[in-house]
């Protein structure tokens, strides 16, 4: 389908600023950081049960079902990307489309997990290998958790749709009625009642339902506000699904390696024991929250750039991105600096266990260096998202893998879990440099037809 371009830039569309740009991302950058802060608070309380085979089993845990749920991560990033290129080209029927095509397809990979639970359950437990004290816990931990596989994709749709809407604020209230439900009856289950690991994964399941039916509710205001309605006739057009088919499945390959890369880094830490397994779950927190905090941004630049495509104003895209990239270098500094300061006392908090303290405290500095290695990979995953130029994100994805296994090869044997981290920060950066050499072909081809 073609889109129309919505007006240029003009008195009802004024020039894009820094102060609006984080109007945009605030919102995402708070919702974000409820994410990171929930695995702190699924490790801290079960920290304070001072055995370090039980957060070694939240970590696999969710691990786990990052790598289920993540794989069809594409229905967060495809909505929105198609979304605000039907936003930016005034196309409500086709916003409201892809919701509904989002939906449909999270009921159906929900319900096909639940079905595949026990071979899905087999197998992580033989790829991750764990202690059998880890593996004992983590298989009570999957057998709650995945009953809430149809409500989190639904909530990737959400998400996804409200954020091409630029519609930020109720993204902020899903994630804090998801995140915010879950650390209370988390602390509730756990330090309360002593549920110990299954708390943790009832408390989840509980809190997915919960947002997914929030956001449904807010979804069908937001249509009725608009005027708007589904179109099952467009909804199920060849064209549109076999874009969305298109999307979708490249960003599926991308996101599957993206975590084989952080699977293979925490099945490493598992096989060298469960004080580096330990150590290293506790210091993936630090790591999560920076990585929450700079996606923020990435995801404003996704809607924000995406809309600039649909409207096919050029001069709007390159600011977006320009403004959008200074934020976050900005804030990827301060979070290493915040780190630097205060990450033993940080450590400290999350474990009572004195060993896996003083461990932690020795691989520290490749948490404070992260943020602002990772930087440049996290926006230009957020521009190439809003262009929906997928095709190049799972290329790029599939070499800098294959540098990722090259670097580990030679590192590991030599430094031990130093060699890893360093892996991981290469990582980063091999994702940054390959993206970046395809951006001026991005940007040529979006605007070729409308050189503004």
């Amino acid at each position: 389908m073609t889109l129309t371009p919505a007006p240029a830039e003009g008195p009802d569309h004024p020039e894009l600023t820094y102060g609006q740009v984080l109007a945009i991302s605030l919102p995402i950058i708070l919702s974000n950081v409820t994410t990171p802060l929930l695995g702190v608070t699924h490790t801290a309380v079960v920290g304070q049960l001072g055995q370090p085979h039980l957060i070694g089993a939240v970590a696999l845990g969710t691990t786990i079902f990052n790598l289920l749920f993540w794989a069809f991560g594409f229905l967060r990033m495809g909505t929105t990307g198609l979304c605000a290129q039907a936003e930016g080209a005034g196309d409500q029927t086709l916003a409201a489309a892809v919701l509904a095509r989002a939906l449909l397809l999270s009921a159906a990979a929900g319900a096909a997990l639940i079905l595949l639970q026990m071979p899905i359950d087999r197998i992580a437990i033989e790829l991750l290998e764990g202690t059998a004290a880890v593996e004992g816990e983590t298989q009570g931990y999957f057998a709650i958790r995945i009953w809430s596989a149809p409500f989190a994709l639904a909530n990737y749709a959400f998400l996804g749709w409200f954020i091409g809407l630029a519609k930020t604020r109720i993204a902020f209230l899903l994630q804090i009625v998801l995140n915010g439900l879950n650390v209370l009856l988390s602390i509730a289950l756990v330090s309360g009642l002593g549920w110990g690991v299954a708390g943790v994964a009832i408390s989840t399941v509980i809190a997915e339902f919960a947002a997914a039916s929030l956001g449904a509710v807010i979804a069908i205001r937001e249509l009725r506000e608009r005027g708007a309605s589904v179109s099952w006739e467009q909804t199920l057009e060849l064209a549109g699904l076999k874009r969305m088919l298109a999307v979708n499945s490249d960003l599926m390959i991308r996101t599957l390696c993206l975590l084989f890369a952080f699977t293979f880094f925490t099945a490493q830490a598992a096989k060298a024991g469960d004080l580096v397994l330990a150590a290293n779950a506790i210091l993936l927190q630090f790591l999560n929250i920076s990585a929450y905090l700079l996606d923020g941004f990435a995801f404003a630049t996704e809607a924000l750039t995406g809309r600039a495509i649909g409207a096919a104003d050029r001069e709007h895209f390159r600011r977006a991105v320009r403004l959008s990239s200074v934020w976050a270098l900005g804030v990827s500094v301060a979070v290493s600096f915040l780190y630097w300061a205060a990450g033993g006392a940080i450590i400290d908090a999350m474990t009572t266990d004195m060993t896996t303290r003083e461990l932690a405290r020795v691989y520290l500095p490749w948490a404070i260096a992260a943020p602002v290695a990772g930087v440049a990979c996290f926006q230009l995953d957020g521009i190439f998202i809003g262009a929906t130029r997928t095709r190049d994100m799972r290329n790029m994805m599939i070499v800098s893998l294959a540098v990722f296994m090259a670097a580990w090869a030679i590192l590991t044997p030599a430094y031990g879990n130093h060699g890893l981290w360093a892996t991981l920060i290469i990582f980063f950066q091999i994702r940054a440099a390959t993206l970046g050499l395809h951006y001026p072909a991005l940007e040529r081809e979006m605007f070729e037809a409308a050189p503004r």
